[in-house]
């Protein structure tokens, strides 16, 4: 492993359940992110999902690249382009720095409208790929 290595990427279809599954698990109980007609009343095409959700997948997305003995130990994300239903994320990431057993790690998430995730990650890697 380099510094400039690509991640392969990370196709994460977009769909009503995960929106909504996402939101009930992180207690993120706010109507846009399941209740279409008051996200649209609010001025949203539809429910959208959560940062929660997201945080989650892209700590899934490094941790499943670099294995189970790797540690996440910083994670730092913004949000841009809502993920609406019937979309698709693709999560790609790139090591930015090595330092030793550690990878700094740029990762955006990008569907259909643009960058919906940009962010760079701390990871212990213990014995990663």
């Amino acid at each position: 492993m380099r510094t400039g290595d690509e991640l392969p990427p990370l196709t994460v279809p977009v769909t009503r359940t995960l929106i909504v599954a996402g939101a009930v698990a992180s207690r993120d109980y706010q109507d846009v992110h399941h209740d279409p007609e008051l996200a649209r009343q609010k001025g949203s095409p539809d429910i959208f999902m959560n940062i929660l959700t997201t945080n989650g997948l892209v700590g899934r997305y490094l941790t499943d690249h670099f294995g189970p003995t790797a540690m996440l130990r910083k994670l730092s994300i913004r949000l841009g382009a809502p993920n609406y239903p019937g979309d698709t994320m693709v999560l790609t990431g790139r090591i930015e720095r090595l330092d030793g057993d550690t990878a700094t790690v740029r990762v955006i998430g990008t569907n259909g409208i643009g960058a919906h995730v940009t962010g760079t990650a701390t990871v212990t890697l213990g014995g990663a790929r």
